[in-house]
């Protein structure tokens, strides 16, 4: 049997239809707000000096650096703590302290 399922947004400010959901960042956290059009644009102008004067940082949609460069730096870094007697797993993420004291050293 087939489906067919509907999502109706909701303004989360007046309650009424919205038209979008505005994703956007604060203080290192992302969140998420469906507005109608007028509501849209009231945040957008609201935003609009502080977004003029800010300066872009990456975000979710764009490409993460993968591939041989950051597998080379793994067991580059693996290999380094090593030999200078710090203790690492052979396996999972490379701690952020660790990729640090490996740059510093380089």
């Amino acid at each position: 049997m087939a489906r067919k399922v509907q999502v109706l947004l909701e303004d989360d400010i007046d309650g009424g239809e919205a038209a979008e959901t505005i994703a956007f960042a604060l203080d290192g956290r992302s969140y998420e707000i469906d507005l109608n059009e007028r509501n849209a644009k009231k945040l957008r102008d609201a935003l609009a000096p502080w977004v003029g004067a800010a300066r872009r940082a990456g975000s979710a949609t764009e490409p993460r650096q993968r591939g041989s460069r950051r597998a080379t730096d793994t067991a580059d870094i693996r290999r380094w703590a090593a030999e200078h007697g710090i203790p690492v797993s052979s396996r999972g993420r490379i701690s952020a302290d660790l990729r640090a004291r490996y740059e510093a050293a380089h």
